[in-house]
């Protein structure tokens, strides 16, 4: 369950660090930044919810950590960079003052990009156990992005956005090991059919959507399409309509300070009754506590 897990906001409760960088909680989609100057620690770091890379800026360590089995060390310094997959929990220890960059991409705009990349959709992405990976070009695009976040509202949202993709291609051709769904086969939709009528989804998500407009899109009766989606997805429409407005107001709820009632009408809520319970059911604690926990 995703309450399970914390957001980028959260990690300095377990890894106190000088805050240096952060990227605008607006206007940034799939990928946030952070910036850290930290003293030596010894941390332990629940599992998070999206993917991290950390690329070293200054200062140069002894690094061991430890994810689920046993200890890797390494010694890491300016240009290296560690990665770590999301919702794994992580034991980490150096001893030396250092400055990274986070960069964090969250699970849906990873799987996305691999979509996208490969046609085929995606089960699972996990980053390998990777802390210190032999990358240039991914602690510059990491560089990049972190440059991007300093210059704040003036920076373009063309360049992150591309940024962004390029970081993604990067990790999924080299550091990630991804597992496929098994697709519908005759039952289910064609890759092509599903990647229409999510992209329509996420166009229209604050509309009222009705069935007969999801099936039109693929040019399929009511009934067969709700048949083959389900077959594709593993969900009635019903419930993955409902799925991606709880994960769209979770976006709202941490980069934005917008109602709740807004974000409600927003992602295509009854009312704001209808988010509150929808998304207690899928996420585990209410709107406005999920937003607190956030920040």
């Amino acid at each position: 369950m995703a309450a399970e897990f914390i957001v980028p906001d959260e990690l300095t409760t377990w890894v106190p660090g000088h805050l240096t960088v952060r990227s605008p909680e607006v206007g940034w989609d799939g990928v946030s930044v952070r910036g850290y100057r930290y003293a030596g620690s010894d941390v332990e770091v629940p599992a998070m919810r999206d993917y991290m890379v950390v690329a070293y800026r200054r200062g140069r360590t002894a690094m061991r950590r430890r994810i689920d089995g046993a200890w890797i060390d390494e010694t890491l310094g300016p240009g290296d960079v560690s990665l770590l997959t999301r919702a794994a929990e992580s034991h980490w220890v150096w001893p030396e003052d250092i400055e990274v960059v986070h960069v964090y991409i969250t699970e849906d705009e990873l799987a996305a990009t691999c979509r996208q990349m490969y046609e085929r959709d995606v089960c699972e992405v996990e980053l390998h156990d990777t802390i210190k990976a032999d990358d240039p070009a991914l602690h510059h695009t990491a560089m990049q992005i972190a440059h991007e976040a300093a210059q704040g509202a003036s920076g373009s949202r063309l360049m992150v956005d591309s940024l962004s993709c390029q970081l993604a291609v990067h990790i999924l051709r080299r550091h990630a090991h991804v597992l496929f769904r098994e697709t519908g086969g005759p039952d289910g939709l064609s890759f092509r059919q599903e990647r229409v009528v999510r992209d329509y989804i996420q166009q229209h998500l604050g509309e009222s959507l009705s069935l007969d407009d999801l099936a039109g899109v693929v040019g399929l009766s009511r009934y067969h399409f709700a048949r083959r989606f389900r077959a594709s997805t593993g969900a009635p429409p019903h419930e993955f309509l409902l799925r991606q407005r709880v994960e769209r107001a979770r976006a709202l709820l941490e980069r934005t300070n917008s109602p709740l009632l807004d974000i409600a009408c927003v992602c295509g809520f009854a009312d704001q009754s209808h988010m509150t319970r929808e998304f207690k059911k899928r996420v585990g604690v209410t709107p406005g506590r999920y937003r607190a926990r956030s920040r």
